[in-house]
């Protein structure tokens, strides 16, 4: 049989099941609540059946609440980019740092830039690491609404902070909402949304963080000739602008069903996905909620557990390694040095004005480049534009180092300049928007909040691992790379691509439940996109391992 050809059936109980392993079978029952194998099957089929356009009519309100409780990224996107942009700040430099003769202005010394670099990171990775807890203990919906309530204090630290310290201690505390909304952006956007647009919603959390990184630009562009602390002060302030109103809508934002099924509340599962649905749609509700069952159950008969440690056992290693590193990767693209590069651009050459301008014009197209990839996710995939993307990423990189030989010409800085645009604009068609998305959808439904957590996780670390580096790369009192420092993200990128090539599978148009049956099949990465495979099927029962059929 051909590789096109290959395909597995499974019948429920295939896996160490119990005897519910007919469609008249009764799959969940609690109460008065019930639905069969049947029920699932049927919106099984209604998942691969709709299209973009049928599953936004059918799930108006999955699409709103997806974009509303991922619009809290945008707060990390802003944020984060003031601090990367706020070294070559004169006003912030001025403050916070102190007179260097070498380059006659004021620099933020690296030590402090390493502290203020990684004080959010580490603070965003132990927000993630307890946000795995908090989700599986009380859902969404409360924890969202308190890390709402923490950023809104945490601002005042960085908006009062008179010196570098304060400004650190601030941002450290900062980081934990950041985690939690980092986490919970793509996980939630994932459990509420039907394949058909699922990809785009979670893509969707990295156009927050372009649409953050697009405000701080603006607002540092309109500030920089100002002389004061208001320079930085009101960009600060500005942070305020999104807790409140977000605060207001998470009191009325729906719990995921999802989490309602694995905790057994399978009436309040219905009643929450008839909220996502039109009216005329949700009679289907209890169809949905059986799929939901019916993947739960599949899980189940693989793991019970649903700790941090279960994520490294058996088939969800594989998937934890996909989405750590698919996560990682986008520092390892070098987005420490070409995303947020105003500074590099100022330590290359250019003044401020023009540097802020090309900061601001770089998130114009990161926006430009998430839009796109969105069209291209549905006819090419995954597994390809991830491939294509950092290929391109990789030959940027190497182009900057290679141009810096050129001892650092007018003609020079501006072409490295815009092989950075360049550079963001390949990101935010793939690693950029493909890095939320996949780990949400490779993951395991019982494991999805953990595996999400130790997915950023993996990338904040590798960010403070950046972010240690990256300042004496750069400042000119330290090493002075400038551009060459391109050649050391070359390689990452490039090794990022290698590991993809053999590693990354292609996910697009397969349900939760279909998913778990590959990996348990441990279908290899290439075979992803073609493998057929049939949830519901009694007439065969799913192997452990996928043999190789002449």
């Amino acid at each position: 049989m051909s590789e096109k050809e290959e395909s597995y059936d499974h019948v429920e109980g295939g896996i160490r099941s119990s005897p519910e392993s007919t469609n008249a079978d009764v799959l969940g029952e609690k109460g008065g609540w019930q639905a069969s194998v049947a029920d699932a099957h049927l919106a099984n089929i209604g998942e691969h059946e709709a299209t973009v356009r049928t599953a936004l009519r059918a799930y108006p309100y999955a699409a709103l609440w997806s974009l509303t409780v991922s619009m809290s990224i945008i707060m990390e996107g802003y944020d984060t980019n003031l601090i990367g942009n706020f070294y070559g700040y004169p006003a912030f430099a001025k403050q916070f740092g102190s007179f260097d003769s070498a380059t006659n202005s004021f620099q933020v010394s690296g030590s402090w830039q390493l502290a203020l670099g990684c004080g959010p990171t580490a603070g965003a990775l132990v927000g993630a690491t307890i946000n795995g807890y908090l989700i599986q203990k009380f859902g969404f919906r409360p924890v969202f609404m308190g890390a709402l309530i923490l950023m809104n204090a945490f601002v005042f630290i960085d908006f009062f902070g008179k010196n570098v310290q304060l400004q650190t201690v601030g941002q450290v505390l900062c980081g934990l909402p950041w985690g939690v909304f980092a986490t919970i952006g793509p996980s939630y956007a994932s459990e509420l949304c039907p394949m058909a647009f699922r990809p785009y919603l979670t893509a969707y959390t990295n156009m927050c963080f372009a649409i953050g990184q697009f405000i701080s630009s603006g607002v540092l562009q309109s500030l920089i000739s100002r002389p004061d602390e208001w320079s930085y002060r009101i960009p600060y302030a500005i942070q305020w602008l999104w807790p409140t109103p977000l605060m207001v809508a998470a009191f009325f934002m729906p719990e995921s069903p999802w989490w309602l099924v694995r905790n057994g509340r399978y009436d309040a599962a219905e009643r929450s996905v008839q909220r996502l649905m039109a009216k005329t749609e949700q009679p289907n509700a209890k169809s949905v909620v059986a799929m939901m069952i019916h993947t739960n159950n599949i899980e189940k008969d693989i793991t019970e557990g649903h700790s941090y440690l279960d994520c490294f056992k058996g088939t969800d290693l594989r998937r934890t390694e996909i989405s750590c590193v698919i996560f990682a990767g986008q520092v390892l693209a070098g987005s420490s040095f070409a995303y947020s590069a105003t500074y590099f651009f100022e330590q290359a050459g250019l003044n401020s004005s023009n540097a802020y301008k090309l900061g601001l014009g770089g998130t114009a197209i990161a926006f430009v480049g998430t839009i796109i990839s969105w069209g291209l996710m549905r006819v090419l995939g995954r597994r390809t534009i991830y491939l294509w993307g950092m290929a391109g990423m990789s030959l940027c990189l190497f182009i900057i180092g290679f141009l810096t030989l050129a001892n650092g010409s007018g003609g020079t800085v501006w072409a490295q300049s815009a092989l950075c645009i360049i550079w963001l604009f390949f990101f935010s068609l793939s690693a950029g928007p493909i890095g939320w998305a996949i780990p949400a959808e490779v993951s395991s439904s019982r494991l999805r909040s953990k595996t999400v957590c130790l997915a950023r996780n993996s990338y904040y670390i590798v960010q403070i691992i950046a972010n240690v580096i990256e300042p004496y790369m750069i400042n000119p009192t330290e090493w002075a790379w400038k551009g060459k420092t391109g050649f050391f993200w070359f390689v990452t990128a490039f090794f990022t691509f290698v590991w993809a090539f053999f590693r990354l599978p292609e996910t697009k148009d397969r349900t939760y439940e279909e998913l778990d049956l590959m990996f348990i099949a441990k279908v290899p990465t290439r075979k992803f996109k073609n493998f057929k495979v049939n949830a519901y099927d009694e007439s065969t029962i799913l192997t452990e391992r996928v043999e190789d059929v002449q």
